[in-house]
């Protein structure tokens, strides 16, 4: 698969991204105790989403220029144990030895989960997940 665009990190809306965005934003729990952000591509977003902040009120995601972390990714399961190719299916974009903040940061946006699922925040960021 080609080299995308764009990689995405979904945020909880129990840590709000500040405004204007630092040099460098806190690791999430869970990319602390795995060593690597957790990044998904737009193909991926969806079910990241639905997966690991199906209950969340809301989300901030972040656009990421993949050519801007590109030397600090590995393509990888989600869980980080087995390499694959760039956008392999299943594959993950992990990004190591380094944060993320303004310079890496392309655009944040903040969904709203409507009606119990996120079914129409999807939709109306068809246009904003570039692959």
């Amino acid at each position: 698969m080609s080299r995308p665009t764009y990689i995405y990190k979904l945020v909880s809306h129990s840590t709000p991204v500040p405004e204007p965005i630092p040099e460098t934003l806190p690791l999430s729990e869970l990319d602390v105790q795995s060593g690597f952000i957790h990044m998904s591509t737009a193909l991926q977003v969806s079910r990241t989403l639905k997966r690991f902040f199906a209950e969340e009120p809301r989300v901030y995601v972040l656009r990421v220029d993949y050519s801007v972390v590109e030397k600090d990714i590995k393509w990888e399961d989600s869980k980080g144990e087995a390499p694959g190719e760039v956008g392999g299916d299943g594959m993950f974009a992990h990004i190591y030895n380094r944060g993320l903040g303004a310079a890496e940061i392309e655009s944040v946006v903040v969904w709203e989960r409507n009606g119990g699922n996120w079914d129409e925040a999807l939709k109306g960021a068809e246009s904003w997940l570039v692959y």
